[in-house]
């Protein structure tokens, strides 16, 4: 017996280093965030396929038609997949303004009559030869990318909080306006999730986000109770038994669907609620399916796809050195987590009804092909992390799967110049953070001829939980444990002090850089 338990031990030691090992290879989080958007469509298909089954019998003659519509849909999606993950970051920079304002302009015309189409009490839509196009769902993306690209620069160049704000809040505010017009207010409520991450992965200061999440939720409890059918599904949340066959219904249909799967499921396709007993089931509650045909198991796996989703993008945040990527691939990461979270709550009974989708998994025409484009722009900022810029350059050949997708290499990021007279610790601050900007470019990722080669011939590798690499000319060793340097927090002396500090006694662990926490290194969120 204690030698079964040993084996098992040594099993799960083995297994625990092989994984840490590759999540050690420089394009680790590449090949991440492309599984997992493989995964979520595969499942979503499947799923959509088993929920709309019996439904589309009765309304087009086929059990298939939702299917290949959402076939369709995520095709679309994967086709802006890899435009995203081939496009160079300078591009959406460059044209995040531009798309911003356009979706804007599309926010506008959806509320004109005969443009915009009504469905379901929301005008929200473009209808054109037989497809609907939802710029609520567009203006997600765009927002979070301009965002990005004006915080970032921001972050650079100077670091008040009238410049963090403005214009974004105003930019922000018309569109949640133009949104509440249709009205729309579960796309409201991720839009706020996402002004909420721009600028709390910019550095906005805790007593801003205090007064603003304040505000917005006194402004939700008002609009939770003007409107007659969000008062009633208020009450039907807290008191459930009051209207189990009107306001209720959806709810506890859903809760009947978990409990009936239990365990390990009734098996794929062979839900009973799918029978006409729960409404949008290939929709908002398609998370209810999947429990009752999967059982708890199933769900397990989708919460834990999504979990990982969370690590892999604040992992990709965490190891960009370009702001602009770091701030967006965060923000998102946080939209899609929201999303999910709002979803699964409403679905086990934790939230009221919102009518929010369950990202690739529920059934979604425009929603399907925006978050695929989304996920194209992550696995792109995952390809320039300093590790697979380096990996990828260094190459002999490129490997089979870049080679496949015809893939470019990524580009090196240059840090846009501080603004002279600026606070000296924000005008020091770039992207790269390395003190020595010269020194940094001199680096670039393992180019030939760099001021230090490489250990045992590998580049350089990111601080645990930095956003910004560690050139080998800051790499110290004290007690026996690395630690870097103060990483540009010092005003451009610290890879001066660090040769001096090598030429001097020896006493390494005086350095400034060393022994308390390094702040650029251990908080990505500020930025510094």
């Amino acid at each position: 017996m204690a030698r079964a338990v040993g084996g098992l031990a040594g099993w799960r030691t083995a297994v625990a280093a092989r994984f840490g090992a590759w999540l050690n290879r420089p394009l680790a989080s590449f090949h991440l965030i492309l599984s997992i958007s493989a995964l979520l469509s595969i499942l979503g298909l499947v799923m959509v396929l088993s929920a709309s089954s019996v439904s589309e019998i009765g309304r087009s003659g086929s059990a298939y038609s939702m299917f290949f519509r959402q076939l369709m849909f995520i095709t679309a999606g994967w086709i802006m997949f890899y435009l995203a993950l081939r496009t160079p970051v300078r591009v959406f920079r460059r044209f995040a303004l531009v798309a911003f304002l356009a979706s804007t302009v599309m926010l506008v015309l959806v509320l004109i009559p005969g443009i915009g189409v009504l469905v379901n009490g929301a005008r929200s839509w473009f209808q054109f030869a037989g497809f609907a196009f939802q710029p609520s769902e567009l203006v997600k993306i765009t927002l979070a990318m301009w965002g990005a690209v004006l915080l970032g620069d921001r972050a650079v160049r100077t670091r008040s909080i009238r410049d963090m704000l403005i214009p974004l809040l105003p930019g922000a505010l018309v569109v949640f306006y133009l949104v509440a017009m249709q009205p729309d207010y579960s796309t409201l409520v991720v839009l706020f999730f996402i002004l909420l991450g721009l600028l709390w992965f910019a550095g906005l200061p805790l007593g801003f986000f205090v007064v603003g999440v304040g505000a917005a939720m006194s402004v939700a409890a008002v609009m939770a109770v003007a409107e007659g059918y969000r008062s009633q599904r208020l009450r039907a949340f807290f008191n459930s038994d009051d209207d189990p066959l009107g306001a209720s219904y959806q709810a506890r249909q859903a809760k009947f669907s978990l409990a009936d799967g239990g365990f390990w499921g009734v098996g794929l396709g062979q839900s009973r609620a799918k029978w006409a007993y729960l409404p949008e089931a290939h929709n908002d509650f398609i998370f209810a399916i999947i429990g009752e045909e999967l059982g708890f198991l199933g769900c397990v796996a989708v919460l834990g796809l999504f979990a990982l989703f969370a690590y892999t993008g604040l992992r990709i945040a965490t190891r960009s050195v370009d702001p602009f990527l770091r701030i967006f691939v965060a923000t998102s990461t946080v939209w899609v987590i929201g999303q999910s979270f709002i979803n699964l709550g409403y679905v086990v009974g934790l939230l009221p009804v919102t009518g929010l989708q369950l990202p690739l998994v529920s059934a979604g025409g425009t929603s399907a092909v925006m978050t695929l484009f989304m996920f194209g722009i992550i696995a792109n900022a995952a390809r320039h992390e300093p590790e697979a810029i380096a990996a990828l350059r260094s190459a002999p050949k490129k490997s089979k799967l870049s080679r496949f997708l015809r893939l470019p290499d990524p580009e090196k990021y240059v840090p846009a110049k501080p603004v002279r007279g600026a606070p000296r610790r924000e005008a020091s601050y770039t992207a790269h953070s390395y003190g020595d900007v010269r020194a940094a470019e001199s680096w670039e990722y393992g180019r030939a001829g760099s001021p230090r080669p490489y250990p045992g011939g590998r580049a350089p590798t990111a601080a645990y939980g930095s956003a910004t690499p560690v050139p080998p000319e800051r790499e110290y060793r004290t007690r026996g444990r690395r630690s870097t340097g103060s990483s540009g927090i010092d005003e451009g002396r610290g890879a001066r002090r660090g040769q001096q500090n090598r030429s001097s006694d020896g006493n390494r662990s005086r350095h400034p850089g060393h022994g308390g926490r390094s702040g650029d290194n251990r908080d990505f969120r500020r930025g510094r």
